[in-house]
């Protein structure tokens, strides 16, 4: 797989993100996708499988009324590309945390994407 394949399968995975498009974002992960999510340099999320994830996106999808995922940066390294993301999202619900519905998170952090058969087989976000 070249970096341009590579390249294409991660922006379709963003856009399909951006627009809440599960099937969309499901489409290029191997069967035993492994997804984290890390914060502050701790995993808070860990799932295993492609149902697993796409339980996780639906849960995660309840929560935004708008989300975007802006690309700023590309490295390809084999099997391995990482992404710089700029990220804003607005919030569609209370959280526990004292956020509110209509609150605006902003942030940076990077997406890290490993490759198996064509397919995408881990899957790291960092904030």
């Amino acid at each position: 797989m070249d970096t341009s394949q590579q390249k294409t399968i991660i922006e379709s995975y963003v856009r399909a993100y951006n627009t809440f498009d599960i099937a969309g974002m499901t489409q290029h992960l191997h069967p035993a996708v492994v997804f984290e999510n890390v914060s502050n340099g701790e995993v808070d999320l860990t799932t295993e499988g492609i149902e697993a994830f796409r339980e996780q996106a639906e849960r995660a999808k309840a929560l935004f009324a708008q989300r975007e995922q802006r690309i700023t940066d590309w490295s390809f390294e084999g099997v391995q590309v990482t992404i710089g993301i700029d990220y804003e999202g607005t919030l569609a619900i209370d959280l526990p945390n004292g956020l509110e519905a209509g609150d605006q998170l902003s942030m940076q952090g990077e997406s890290e994407f490993h490759f198996r058969d064509g397919k995408i087989i881990l899957l790291r976000d960092r904030s």
